[in-house]
């Protein structure tokens, strides 16, 4: 089955993890390190963007909600409507912080920051 913008449904996390992210310009910002699933909703929780570092050291891990990130095939990225500067100030820690008390804590403050919908509400 195909989404309203031709792409499959459904793709495997270790085809995400890896993939450059750009802003709407085109320009790279950072990398899908990662994929947090929502085990108690069958949702995808966020995707985990690393930017801002070197060869790993100084790295940051951005959550950003799922929903943001829309994968444009003629740059072979995913693509956010944000800005390099907005996703520097967005909440950030270690991977592990991320998950912390079920990444629960970082999840309601990164949708509340890009007043994202909040999937886990709707049921």
């Amino acid at each position: 089955m195909t989404t309203a913008t031709g792409h499959t449904a459904a793709i495997r996390a270790k085809k995400v993890i890896g993939t450059n992210v750009n802003d709407s310009a085109g320009r790279k910002i950072g990398v899908v390190e990662d994929v947090i699933l929502d085990k108690q909703s069958n949702n995808i929780m966020f995707a985990v963007v690393g930017f801002g570092g070197f060869l790993g050291a100084g790295e940051k891990f951005h959550p950003i909600p799922w929903e943001s990130l829309d994968y444009d095939e003629t740059q072979g990225a995913y693509v956010v409507n944000y800005t390099k500067t907005q996703l520097e100030s967005a909440p950030a820690g270690s991977i592990d912080e991320l998950t912390r008390d079920d990444g629960r804590q970082f999840r309601d403050k990164t949708f509340d920051y890009y007043k994202a919908p909040r999937y886990w509400e709707t049921y």
